[in-house]
C-alpha cells in the first residue's frame, strides 16, 4: 500500500540545553565515582526516559534530603533548590553536588543582590514549579512575591512601590513574559529589571524556532514531559503562532494519529530536557506511516557547553 506524503519540518535547536547535559553528566559522574547508589533530590531534569535511565545505573531519586541517607552522595536537580537545602545537608555532613543550571544561578545570584540593596522582589513564574520555589528560597520568607500573570500585578500589594526588582523563571514563554514585564513597568515605573534576560537562551531559541515552522505546518508534536515547563511552553507557542493542532507527547506511543489525519505538513521539535532518541523513536513511528520528506526548519546553531563541578573532576 502507497504511503501517504508528509513533509516533516524538524525545528532546530531542539532537545538536550547544555544545563541538562550537564545535570545529566553529574549524576552519571558521580555513580562512576562513588558507585552505586547515589541519591538525587527530585527529578534531575524533567523527563521520565533520562530518569529511568539513570536510575537503571544506580540513581535513586527521592523528594526531600530526609529520604536520603548520611553516607551515600546526594545531586540537587538541575532546577535548584532552596539555600536551606544545602544547609541541612552540610549540617548532616553529606557528600552533595550541586547540579543547578548556571543560568538559573545567575537569577538566584541576581534576586540575593537586588536584596542586599534593599529592594523587594518580584518573580515571575510558575507557583510550585521547582525552579521557582529554588528561587524563591534564596531569601527569606515573604522576600519575594509571586506573579504568574499580568492581572497577578495589578493585585501586588508592595513594600515600597520605589524599591522593587524582578527576577523570572527561566522557562517561561518569552512572549507572556514580556507582557508580564510591561504590565510591571507600567504600575512600578523604577522596577529594576535583570542586566541580561533571565529567560535561557535554550529557551528563547526553542520558542523562536516553533514559531519559524508554526505557519508551514498543519500540526505540531513536541516531544516532552506534562511536567517539564518549557516542553509545555513550546505547545503553547505553536498554537498561538498560527499552527491549529500542537501536541506533546512523550514517546511515540503517546501520538494521538487521529488527530493528525489528513495533514501534509507536520512540525517536530522536543523540550530542553528530552534526548534526540525520542525525537528518532517519533520519526521512526512516523516514517512508519508516512512516505516522511525532512526538511530542517533552523533558527540558531547552540555551542554553550557548562562545566561540571570541579569536585566530579578529582579523583575519589
Amino acid at each position: 500500500m502507497t504511503k501517504p506524503p508528509l513533509t516533516l519540518y524538524l525545528a532546530a535547536p531542539r532537545g538536550f540545553c547544555a544545563g541538562v547535559d550537564r545535570a545529566i553528566k553529574i549524576v552519571e559522574m558521580a555513580l562512576e565515582k562513588w558507585g552505586a547508589p547515589v541519591y538525587v533530590r527530585h527529578e534531575i531534569v524533567h523527563n521520565k526516559y533520562v530518569v529511568d535511565d539513570l536510575r537503571a545505573k544506580g540513581a535513586v531519586f527521592v523528594e526531600e534530603l530526609a529520604d536520603c541517607p548520611t553516607d551515600r552522595p546526594v545531586i540537587f536537580s538541575a532546577h535548584g533548590v532552596p539555600k536551606a537545602v544545602p544547609a541541612e545537608a552540610a549540617r548532616r555532613e553529606m557528600i552533595y553536588v550541586d547540579a543547578t543550571c548556571p543560568l538559573v544561578s545567575k537569577v538566584h545570584v541576581e534576586a540575593e543582590r537586588h536584596f542586599d540593596a534593599g529592594l523587594q522582589i518580584i518573580m515571575i513564574g510558575h507557583d510550585g514549579h521547582p525552579e521557582t520555589i529554588g528561587t524563591m528560597g534564596q531569601l527569606p520568607p515573604g522576600a519575594v512575591l509571586l506573579v504568574e500573570t499580568a492581572e497577578d500585578v495589578t493585585r501586588l500589594e508592595v513594600r515600597d512601590a520605589d524599591a522593587l526588582a524582578y527576577v523570572t523563571q527561566t522557562t517561561l514563554s518569552v512572549d507572556d513574559t514580556a507582557d508580564i514585564v510591561a504590565a510591571l513597568k507600567a504600575q512600578f515605573p523604577g522596577i529594576r529589571g535583570p542586566h541580561k534576560e533571565d529567560i535561557c537562551y535554550a529557551t528563547t531559541n526553542r520558542q523562536e524556532a516553533v514559531k519559524a515552522m508554526a505557519a508551514k505546518v498543519d500540526a505540531m508534536l513536541v516531544v516532552g514531559a506534562p511536567n517539564s515547563s518549557n516542553s509545555r511552553r513550546l505547545v503553547e507557542v505553536g498554537a498561538r503562532a498560527g499552527c491549529s493542532y500542537a501536541q506533546l507527547v512523550q514517546r511515540a506511543d503517546d501520538i494521538d494519529w487521529r488527530a493528525l489525519e489528513g495533514m501534509h505538513g507536520l512540525g517536530l521539535t522536543a523540550g530542553a530536557s528530552a534526548p534526540e532518541v525520542l525525537v528518532n523513536e517519533v520519526i521512526d513511528a512516523l516514517r512508519a506511516r508516512y512516505d516522511v520528506t525532512i526538511r530542517q526548519v533552523e533558527t540558531a546553531v547552540e555551542n554553550v557547553e557548562f562545566k561540571v563541578p570541579r569536585a566530579l573532576r578529582m579523583p575519589a
